[in-house]
């Protein structure tokens, strides 16, 4: 039945269920590098040549969760290991999940219960709930992690959360339908898509009010803001394209054709590199963000849904929502290394790397009762 829906991702219209979800769920979607090195040792005046060897490349380390959208679960995956090391229970139809700066607090949507739950990630225990709009869907924390914007599908608004009080401080009217939110590094602004309106919603995040509505492509999903300038990429799934926003200016100022049902996009930490998850062909997209060019696909799992990229940007990890797997691939060689078994339907992702948790201590490792976790070399991806 989910191959059946994911080639016909999104078709279904508002009150139907969406897929394998029932009731609440879905309810308003639509179609959904290693340098080597020559080392001189001068003994007695006399230079020898060392044989060349390969740098050492750091390893990875952070931590990545996921939402279980049926398990009602968050996954802990230990980005050293590629193993899960913890299960959170949290509310109905978990969604998405976003992690502060300092990496102590995690944040999901529970779309069947109209809640956010809060993580303590030094005790992976969920500390505060808390009541938004209806149907939640994304969520994002600000730059310096005072504020969580969710976006509420059944009352076309954005809820703005204290992050000290985790209570409701503000609500926003945005276009209609809204999914997901994206917030500026370098300017008070946060950016919503507004799938059934196919535009973008800028918020500025001092007043609470929008201040922009720029028109994207057809049933805008996916958004994300570069972390190296001012440029904002918008997922339109019925256009088969990319919108590139320009922040300062709030235009769009390219349109990347990229297929069919293009879902959620990240950036690489440098900049240059954009992936963007395709549901329906089990795919990744590279798009070489600088020529605004795509370059390369690779194979993942079924069904991929949510993407994030590690906090050093050498590995990306995809939801992978008809296989309750994520996919771990290499940025350096475009491949996917390992899959790590989750929970039911995952779909939204976050990473965050252990030295930003300044004073969190160590996370507490515990062994989930569910499926053991394997992990091994897929198919390369084609050029």
């Amino acid at each position: 039945m989910l191959r059946r829906w994911a080639e016909n991702a999104f078709e279904n219209r508002r009150g139907e269920p969406f897929g394998r979800f029932q009731g609440r769920g879905w309810s308003r979607g639509r179609s959904f590098a290693a340098a080597v090195a020559v080392v001189t040792v001068l003994v007695m005046s006399t230079v020898v040549a060392v044989p060349a060897e390969a740098a050492p490349q750091p390893e990875p380390h952070g931590f990545i969760y996921v939402a279980n959208s049926q398990s009602d679960t968050v996954s802990v995956i230990d980005i050293a290991t590629n193993k899960v090391i913890a299960t959170i229970s949290v509310g109905r139809n978990p969604l998405e999940v976003a992690l502060s700066p300092n990496g102590a607090r995690a944040y999901v949507t529970n779309q069947g219960t109209d809640t956010v739950s809060v993580i303590n990630t030094a005790t992976n225990k969920v500390v505060a709930v808390i009541l938004v709009g209806d149907n939640p869907f994304g969520v994002v924390v600000s730059p310096r992690g005072t504020r969580a914007y969710v976006t509420n599908q059944g009352t076309d608004t954005v809820s703005v959360i204290n992050t000290a009080t985790n209570r409701v401080t503000a609500t926003i009217p945005v276009g209609r339908n809204p999914f997901r939110v994206a917030v500026s590094p370098r300017s008070p602004r946060a950016y919503v898509t507004n799938q059934d309106s196919g535009t973008v919603s800028v918020i500025d995040t001092t007043t609470n009010r929008v201040v922009a509505t720029i028109p994207v492509g057809r049933n805008p999903f996916g958004v994300t803001i570069s972390p190296r300038s001012p440029r904002a990429y918008v997922t339109n799934q019925d256009s088969g394209t990319v919108s590139v926003i320009d922040t300062v200016t709030n235009r769009v100022v390219a349109t990347i054709p990229v297929g069919r049902n293009p879902f959620r996009v990240a950036i690489s930490p440098d900049g240059v590199r954009a992936y963007v998850t395709y549901i329906d062909s089990d795919t990744v997209l590279v798009i070489n963000i600088v020529t605004n060019i795509a370059a390369t696909t690779i194979s993942v799992g079924l069904n991929p849904f949510g993407i994030a990229i590690s906090p050093d940007g050498t590995r990306v990890y995809v939801t992978n929502l008809g296989a309750d797997s994520v996919s771990v691939i290499d940025t350096a060689t475009n491949k996917v290394i390992a899959t790590i078994f989750v929970g039911d339907e995952p779909f939204g992702i976050a990473a965050v790397d252990a030295i930003r948790q300044s004073g969190v201590p160590p996370i507490k490792v515990r062994r989930p009762k569910s499926r053991s976790n394997h992990s091994g070399s897929m198919p390369q991806g084609q050029g």
